[in-house]
């Protein structure tokens, strides 16, 4: 065990009595749940095929219990160790751990409504429940031992935010250049282009970014494929959506959104509608620094309404169709508290040393679609944004 894992361990008891939980109960069965892995900061990669559990108590000493012929998988851990073979075993063994009255945190969300969080199987919820205990979501205290940034961190996200915002002007000059000249481009072509460029920065991605152009912007996850992708031609829309991180161990991402038109005169209609994502956004990031700035913690739904009530207002509501962002780490769906009160009503606030993105987008199917996207940090009084500038009108590439 080294001094930092037993620092870990302190943080948690301590974060366990702010918040009046008796003890947080780890489980795992066959790497069903990474989130455990990496809050106790033990190696993803071990060879694990039976279940394990750990218990930390808001006081006292921690409790590992650990199959026989598995048992050193917990050895980095501090804490009493208990062995099972049998099922029998297991659970009379949990018992004596767990008094009846106890309420104990776990990876698991009611209702299923933060799925980040729900990694812990039913039958096991119903087996802790079943020795009179209250099973309480672990979600606010993953947030605090899994979405806070180190320094180190943060400075591979404003690496990563500075090189993708250099990205978009590279993809759309790349862009303006082809057409000028008559080249055929892709929408695959775009995509590859961008994955290069991410790779000369020294960046990696968890999957290929977004390039559509025109009815294909519509549709918020589309992927262009290598045969068969839409041109890019004069007088398209495009929207390029791109994430990235360092190629270092515990760097985290950025993810930016931002669209143009591969013309000289933006439609009428098209600009309306960025201008509309765009006063959208900015009420989100406005409300957000305003609340942080005077000590709040605000959730993250109530960012979600005040960006999806300016797009209501003007009208577009329905074609808004998933939440405003999303919690950003080490991937880039977090685990942290998401922007949501559509998909979920996201009820974990937003605290220091968090990222996320704020991502509203109109969709009008079988016509285009506009998504502008930013990332937030916060800090105990300033919500921030790197990779500047950012998108404020619709890109006429002519």
């Amino acid at each position: 065990m080294t001094q930092a894992i037993q620092q870990r361990v302190n943080e948690i008891q301590r974060a366990l009595c702010d918040a009046e939980i008796d003890g947080w109960l780890f489980y795992d069965f066959r790497g069903s749940d990474p989130l455990a892995y990496r809050i106790l900061q033990l190696d993803p990669t071990l060879h694990v095929t039976r279940r394990w559990y750990y218990w930390i108590p808001a006081q006292g000493i921690p409790v590992k219990l650990l199959h026989r012929i598995e048992p050193h998988v917990l050895d980095t851990l501090p804490g009493q160790t208990h062995y099972y073979v049998s099922w029998e075993q297991q659970r009379q063994i949990l018992a004596r751990m767990l008094a009846s009255g106890l309420r104990v945190a776990m990876q698991y969300s009611p209702l299923n409504a933060v799925p980040y969080v729900s990694r812990v199987d039913a039958g096991t919820i119903e087996l802790i429940r079943s020795y009179e205990v209250e099973v309480v979501s672990a979600a606010d205290l993953i947030q605090t031992f899994e979405a806070r940034w180190t320094d180190r961190q943060l400075e591979s996200h404003q690496f990563a935010a500075t090189a993708l915002r250099r990205i978009v002007d590279q993809t759309f000059g790349h862009v303006q250049d082809a057409v000028v000249h008559g080249r055929s481009l892709t929408e695959y072509g775009v995509q590859q282009f961008i994955l290069a460029r991410i790779r000369e920065a020294g960046m990696v991605t968890s999957s290929a970014p977004i390039a559509a152009v025109n009815a294909h912007s519509a549709d918020p996850h589309y992927g262009p494929a290598e045969t068969g992708s839409a041109e890019v031609v004069r007088d398209a829309l495009l929207l390029i959506d791109l994430w990235a991180k360092r190629a270092e161990t515990g760097s985290v991402y950025a993810d930016i959104t931002w669209t143009s038109y591969v013309g000289s005169t933006v439609p009428v209609q098209h600009r309306e509608i960025f201008d509309l994502v765009r006063h959208g956004r900015d009420a989100a990031l406005t409300f957000v620094q305003r609340e942080i700035a005077a000590g709040h913690r605000p959730f993250g739904w109530e960012v979600d309404d005040a960006c999806r009530q300016v797009i209501q207002r003007g009208g577009y509501g329905d074609q808004f169709v998933h939440r405003t962002g999303h919690s950003i780490g080490e991937e880039v769906h977090g685990n942290g508290a998401n922007i949501d009160s559509l998909e979920t009503r996201d009820t974990r606030r937003l605290i220091p040393r968090t990222c996320f993105s704020i991502e509203p987008g109109i969709y009008l199917p079988g016509e285009f679609g506009i998504r502008s996207e930013l990332d937030v940090y916060l800090t105990e009084r300033e919500a921030l944004v790197f990779g500047l500038p950012l998108q404020n009108e619709l890109v006429p590439l002519f």
